[in-house]
């Protein structure tokens, strides 16, 4: 894959990988950095790239790194860490604040198969790829995040 190409794609898929970050960090000036580093390394590291029609899962890979790097960072600066949730609404955001919350209290691999799954527009087998995990496992992810999170909202209307 030349440069060129490297550009077109990753021009097409740059609001899906915003969603992604945005929805990791929480703020919108951070998700546009991220997706800016992203694209840098993978620019950088485009010639370790061997199989270009997985270009999309490679360069979304990179970018949850960078975003888990980032969180690091916060967690390490701030005390107690920061939410890896938005607090306001941003593009396309979900309103519900129950979900929001339930979504948040979930372990980070969990989170993660839910964010690339239901809100940045992943299939089943391009969030596997992502995340570098087996598919019965991004499955299995889902499944239980789905369950806890659930069970948290059962709890939050019987309050």
């Amino acid at each position: 894959m030349d440069q060129q190409e490297f550009a077109t794609r990753a021009e097409a898929i740059k609001a899906r990988l915003y969603r992604t970050a945005y929805l990791y960090l929480g703020s919108e000036a951070d998700a546009l950095d991220a997706v800016s580093e992203a694209i840098c390394r993978a620019l950088q590291g485009l010639k370790h790239l061997r199989q270009p029609e997985l270009f999309e899962t490679w360069i979304t890979r990179i970018l949850i790194n960078t975003c888990s790097s980032e969180l690091r960072r916060r967690s390490f600066f701030h005390l107690g860490g920061e939410d890896a949730l938005p607090d306001s609404a941003g593009p396309d955001a979900y309103e519900h604040l129950p979900l929001k919350e339930a979504i948040r209290r979930l372990p980070e691999e969990l989170r993660s198969v839910v964010i690339l799954r239901f809100f940045s527009g992943y299939t089943q087998a391009e969030t596997a790829a992502a995340l570098n995990i087996p598919q019965g496992t991004a499955a299995t992810r889902q499944k239980r995040a789905l369950a806890f999170a659930e069970m948290e909202l059962g709890e939050e209307g019987q309050a």
